[in-house]
């Protein structure tokens, strides 16, 4: 079973035919689907998508730093309100990013702090989003996974580094800490070593298959809209990285993903 931890479906360029991208989702063999929310409108749309498609599609709500200039106490009330609903598995997009200025820092610490708070609250883990502030960002969370509770459930699985391409000196600590890493169609390019070397050096019990679609479009479809669909081709690159096979990459990735978002039971 393939799994794609982290999905924008709720986008307006699927508007035209998402049913069938759902449906080409489960014909590659998907078996999990999460949507990403990035602030309270795609949280209540991403929603709506799950109760259409109960047991394969679940959510993740939240406020990505992109969307926290205006981020205040009643919206974060309305992402604890959508946070209790039975389709949510965990609290993101959030994190910082210092690449774009569509928030100021102080603007994006204060969401994110909020928000990993309210996912300490509700024991769910955390979906971050990095990018050019990993020196205040990776010590943030790890201080953050330290001070959970030692009975907290989500103290040894805090979550998931999506499409991580902090420098290689931020991996060891978030490893340490229990953090996972989402591994997406970049690491197909053929100049992505980066992201290759990533890969080698990290644990496939740690790895998470994510399109992060409708962007980051893998080899050989790169420049089209991504799906759902292509995961495959990202667990075909980090098998033959891994030097094993994709229905092994296929294999763990499910185990870990069920028991990051904490569905070991199903």
């Amino acid at each position: 079973m393939y799994t794609d931890t982290h999905a924008h479906l709720d986008d307006e360029c699927f508007n035209i035919d998402r049913g069938e991208v759902i449906q080409r989702a489960k014909d590659a063999g998907l078996g999990l689907l999460i949507n990403i929310g990035v602030d309270q409108q795609s949280a209540e749309a991403s929603l709506r998508l799950a109760r259409q498609h109960p047991g394969f599609i679940h959510v993740a709500v939240g406020i990505h730093p992109n969307y926290s200039s205006d981020f205040d106490d009643a919206r974060l009330k309305a992402i604890k309100r959508f946070a209790r609903e039975p389709e949510v598995l965990a609290i993101g997009e959030i994190g910082l990013d210092y690449y774009r200025d569509h928030a100021t820092p102080d603007q994006q610490r204060r969401a994110l702090i909020a928000q990993l708070e309210l996912a300490d609250s509700l024991n769910l883990p955390v979906i971050i989003h990095e990018r050019a502030a990993a020196q205040e960002l990776v010590p943030l969370l790890i201080a953050w996974q330290q001070a959970l509770p030692p009975d907290s459930p989500i103290k040894q699985r805090p979550g998931v580094m999506h499409a991580f391409g902090a420098p290689p000196e931020f991996l060891f600590p978030l490893l340490e800490a229990g953090f996972y890493f989402g591994i997406g169609g970049p690491v197909t390019y053929k100049n992505a070593r980066d992201k290759q070397t990533l890969v080698q050096n990290l644990p496939l019990e740690r790895i998470l298959l994510e399109t992060d679609c409708p962007y980051l479009t893998p080899h050989p479809h790169r420049g089209e809209r991504n799906e759902p669909s292509y995961i495959p081709f990202i667990a075909k690159k980090i098998a033959a990285l891994k030097g094993i096979t994709p229905q092994e990459v296929a294999e763990q990735t499910a185990k870990n993903a069920f028991r990051l978002f904490g569905l070991e039971s199903e």
